[in-house]
């Protein structure tokens, strides 16, 4: 059977984009069956959790056969069993790799810097000064990555891939800016990639524990029990 661990809850801006989602994502196009195991951010620190991510963080994931950490290397190892993440010639599996470590190495640190200055250090003399240069940067990084898919609707070969649940992850998180409205074919990109059932279930999947804990607790988003 196969395990993801993921947060119980997280605050509103978070909600969405904790990386467990690109696991479920995955494994919901593969049509594989998990559990989520909840844990608490408290549990971060522990020993016990630990020993199965060193960092703290989510997800963590096993199966029968592994046990690992790290999203983008989940998503890699569910998209080789599959077909409908990545295909069955060399070439094409090259292909979505590329495209898959793009988006981590590539478009993501430029976009998580924007979303570290905006949404932890927004009112810092720092983040202030450092702020028009960071946007710049992901601007011309956009401005590559949507000339890079042209004319295709993903980026892998033209065929949903494993490349484009983690491409579509990171351009998520600028979804409190409006940035993508001016880069019109990545924001339709994004748009079409989240009409799709398996991403609909995977974020329903993660939102619904966070719902739980915030009718627990309405003191979690500023209400009064």
């Amino acid at each position: 059977m196969i395990e993801v661990t993921a947060f119980k809850w997280v605050p509103p801006f978070a909600q969405g984009s904790v990386r467990d989602i690109r696991v479920r994502w995955a494994l919901e196009e593969a049509g594989l069956g998990y559990d989520d195991r909840l844990i608490g951010l408290e549990d971060r620190t522990t020993a016990a959790y630990r020993a199965v991510q060193p960092f703290g963080q989510v997800p963590a994931y096993r199966d029968d056969t592994v046990e690992m950490f790290e999203s983008g290397a989940i998503v890699l190892w569910i998209a080789q069993g599959s077909d409908q993440l990545m295909p069955a010639d060399p070439a094409g599996r090259a292909m979505v790799m590329t495209w898959l470590f793009a988006a981590m190495n590539s478009i993501e640190p430029f976009v998580a810097e924007l979303a570290t200055i905006d949404l932890f250090n927004a009112e810092k003399d720092w983040a202030k000064a450092r702020r028009p240069e960071v946007e710049a940067a992901v601007r011309k990084r956009l401005a590559d990555l949507q000339a890079a898919l042209g004319p295709r609707r993903w980026f892998a070969n033209d065929r949903f891939s494993a490349a484009d649940i983690l491409m579509t992850h990171v351009l998520r998180d600028l979804r409190h800016t409006d940035i993508l409205t001016d880069f019109p074919a990545l924001a339709d990109y994004v748009a079409r990639c989240q009409t799709r059932p398996a991403f609909r279930r995977a974020l329903e999947d993660q939102m619904t524990p966070f719902r739980t804990e915030e009718a627990k607790n309405p003191a979690l988003t500023g209400g009064t029990a």
